[in-house]
């Protein structure tokens, strides 16, 4: 199999340096993979435990051994909190919204999660070049090889997602898919969406959904909340 080649760009910090940038073609993969299927994954035991610093090598220094920073600044930071993953995209493909989303959200960190070995490589590739070429940028997104269906509580505590992506290829309109029926969640009107700067980025960023655009087709929105406790035990009395 030929070694995958890629294109050179040039690095903001030091003009005329070439800068590899991974070929798409390269990393192609089937479409769909099983995910109730066997796979070898990496995942932390507890979402405590997780290191994020060779993912957001800005935002997060390393761990020691014993899963806990080596100095009392260090531990100080640890306790504040100050920065964690708030955008989730599950089955993030060739990484193209998180792309996009970076420079808009530059101080929200998010993650994509994907199932295909070389689709994840080319994200994580992808976003290495970028930091390489655009210095100081794309430093809040990164990609992890996994499966959401399962490990998911493993990489996030409850309620630490403020927003999760779930783009689909094709339109899943199936009576099991009927996610208006879900008791915990509520449909987002379009007159609330008006003003969300992330609503023209869901249909156009991601190759799939290039694709519809360019066969002239057509994309299908569906944005829901999760229902305040609130509002769920007013329901009940």
């Amino acid at each position: 199999m030929a070694e995958p080649q890629v294109e050179p760009c040039t690095a903001a910090a030091q003009p005329g340096k070439a800068v590899s940038m991974p070929q798409k073609r390269y990393y192609r993969q089937r479409a769909h993979s099983n995910p109730m299927a066997d796979h070898t994954f990496q995942y932390p035991v507890k979402p405590e435990v997780m290191d994020w610093s060779q993912y957001y090598p800005e935002y997060f220094k390393p761990l020691s051994l014993d899963g806990s920073h080596d100095d009392i600044k260090d531990m100080t930071e640890v306790k504040k909190q100050e920065y964690q993953v708030e955008f989730a995209d599950i089955g993030c493909g060739y990484g193209g919204l998180l792309v996009e989303l970076s420079p808009l959200f530059p101080n929200t960190l998010m993650l994509g999660l994907e199932i295909r070995v070389k689709v994840s490589d080319y994200v994580q590739d992808r976003i290495k070049s970028l930091r390489v070429c655009h210095p100081g940028q794309y430093q809040n997104i990164a990609c992890i090889r996994s499966n959401a269906m399962k490990y998911l509580p493993n990489f996030f505590r409850k309620a630490q997602l403020s927003k999760m992506f779930f783009l689909f290829p094709d339109p899943h309109f199936k009576k099991t898919k009927h996610f208006t029926e879900h008791p915990l969640f509520e449909r987002v009107s379009k007159e609330e969406l008006a003003d969300d700067i992330i609503i023209d980025k869901l249909g156009t960023s991601t190759e799939e959904g290039k694709k519809v655009q360019r066969n002239k087709g057509q994309n299908f929105l569906a944005v829901f909340r999760r229902v305040e406790n609130s509002t769920l035990r007013s329901q009940d009395s």
